[in-house]
């Protein structure tokens, strides 16, 4: 086809991709429809729009303009949700900060990315306040409901009006959020995202997750600083659907909200899931309809999926990274198709196909090609597409390496079967090497967490003298369960290799981020320093 002259984009048929379109129209279109319960409270659309203005007019107040950091560090509250509007509407780009993050990060954070100011509810204000004054940052408190004092934005629905947010979005490539990584390997990046990916996600996410009929009812047991909740804070709004905000992880206020709310969708960290399987508000519990809850992370055990179905969950396995806006392959046996729970079990351990709005996710090997797809041959995942960030903030050299080849390194190792599944191995730089020989970390994970007082496990590299270097794992038992270093061993070496077996086995609590991924880089140090040859 000619791109002939009459055929240019027009304002009549082009403008940028945004997703605060999703707002504007779900304002226009259903202003009555319910749009937020919190805490008892509940906001309609109408209202939603008017938290987000009154948001806009107080940034507007601080002189926030185009290309602005805006850093938030909050809960999942309203006033954290309308952030994701009401900043990028000015034009402006939004960095949600990891609420459990000490001073030192937060303050690192906030001089890295430059911010105009910082946001912060008041669990949060201790830190985010010390940190912002080190920083020479403004701090603002958002106000508690009840209590005086703080910014509160959560004012009579009639207040303010809204208008309309994508009218300020001026390029669909400039950014929306930066989103830091979590601090797994070290100090964090800042991961650019752009309006364009953040919309092409969300959509993404509402034909992945079921969530365009009848809308959903949403549960946030998943941070929204976190990757911006997987881009769920404008995919529940492009669906027209209920946010139902949770402050704190818990599993008792999560039974009674999937009661009390009906929910039908939710989204969250393996090590909460195993929090509801071994709480006692459990007992007797089944969710009043279909819920689905996704998750993604270390692989899903038999007595997981099983306790969740008693619960009347649907678990959907996801994969996915900060610079992919969260999800980017998604597995999903259908449990008709796959009756066997042991059989269901495996096929979810998988990472599963690509994304429906990510164009290119693959395994290669060294030389950039294309593993065979034998579910044995190991190589590095890589990503291309939409919904890739636009790469690293301030790091031109780390984006540059990124996007190496044409295509983005995840760093991830793993196997591509038959049909065209990923299934991941480890991390690249997790891989143990004893005596020459490649020991998974995941396989010995996956290993430890079968045994029935396991909690959550970790398995990093020791030194060796002889072996180079050996397992160690770190392992978490569930409450009221008791386990001894001997048992832990004959349990792994039952089910591995001898030079698999982990050689020391330290219990504890295990470190994690805020969004449950393990710390390797602080247990890899604990674990040289347990050992001489460390």
């Amino acid at each position: 086809m000619r791109l002939e002259g009459h055929l240019a984009p027009r304002p009549a048929n082009h403008r940028p991709l945004t997703p605060l379109d999703f707002l504007d129209r779900a304002c226009a279109v259903h202003p009555d429809r319910p749009a937020i319960v919190w805490r008892g409270m509940r906001w309609d659309y109408a209202g939603f729009g008017a938290i987000v203005a009154r948001m806009m007019r107080w940034l507007g107040a601080q002189g926030v303009g185009p290309g602005d950091v805006v850093s938030v560090m909050a809960g999942n509250r309203p006033e954290m949700l309308a952030a994701h509007y009401a900043v990028p509407a000015m034009g402006a780009i939004l960095n949600a900060v990891n609420t459990r993050l000490e001073g030192e990060t937060v303050g690192y954070i906030l001089r890295h990315a430059r911010a105009r100011l910082i946001l912060a509810d008041a669990p949060s204000a201790p830190v985010a306040s010390a940190a912002a004054a080190a920083a020479g940052v403004p701090a603002t408190v958002l106000a508690e409901p009840g209590v005086p004092g703080g910014l509160d934005l959560l004012g009579p629905a009639a207040a303010e009006t809204m208008g309309r947010l994508a009218d300020g979005v001026a390029d669909e490539w400039q950014a929306i959020g930066i989103n830091y990584t979590s601090g797994t390997t070290g100090r964090p990046k800042g991961v650019v995202i752009t309006h364009r990916g953040a919309a092409l996600n969300a959509l993404g996410n509402v034909m992945a997750l079921g969530l365009a009929a009848p809308p959903p009812v949403y549960l946030w047991t998943l941070p929204m600083f976190h990757c911006n909740g997987w881009c769920h804070t404008w995919a529940v709004t492009a669906a027209g659907g209920v946010h139902v905000c949770l402050d704190r992880v818990e599993p008792a206020a999560i039974f009674a909200l999937i009661m009390t709310e009906r929910v039908t969708h939710m989204a969250c960290a393996p090590v909460v899931l195993y929090m509801m399987l071994n709480d006692p508000a459990r007992a007797d519990f089944r969710a009043p309809g279909p819920v689905t809850v996704v998750s993604g992370g270390a692989a899903p055990s038999e007595a997981l999926i099983a306790g969740l179905e008693a619960m009347g969950l649907r678990f959907l396995h996801l994969y996915g990274l900060t610079e992919s806006y969260g999800p980017a392959t998604l597995c999903d046996p259908d449990p008709a198709g796959v009756p066997d729970l042991a059989t269901r079990a495996r096929r979810l351990a998988r990472q599963g196909a690509r994304h429906a709005l990510l164009s290119g996710a693959e395994v290669r090997d060294p030389s950039g090609a294309p593993v065979p797809r034998d579910g044995i041959t190991q190589g590095e995942i890589v990503l291309a597409g939409n919904t890739v960030m636009a790469g690293y903030w301030d790091d031109p050299e780390a984006t540059e390496a990124a996007f190496a080849g044409g295509v983005f390194h995840t760093g991830d190792l793993a196997v591509m079967h038959p049909d065209g599944e990923i299934e991941i191995r480890d991390r690249a730089k997790d891989i143990i090497i004893s005596g020459g020989e490649n020991v998974s970390s995941l396989e010995v994970e996956n290993a430890l967490h079968a045994h029935p007082a396991v909690l959550f496990a970790a398995v990093v590299a020791a030194p060796h003298p002889k072996w180079g270097e050996t397992p160690c794992a770190f392992v978490e038992l569930k409450p009221g369960a008791t386990a001894t270093e001997d048992e832990i061993a004959a349990f792994a070496r039952a089910r591995l290799a001898g030079f698999k077996v982990p050689r020391r086995i330290v219990f504890g609590p295990v470190p994690r981020t805020a969004t449950g991924k393990m710390q390797k880089y602080l247990l890899r140090e604990r674990a040289r320093a347990l050992t001489p040859e460390g």
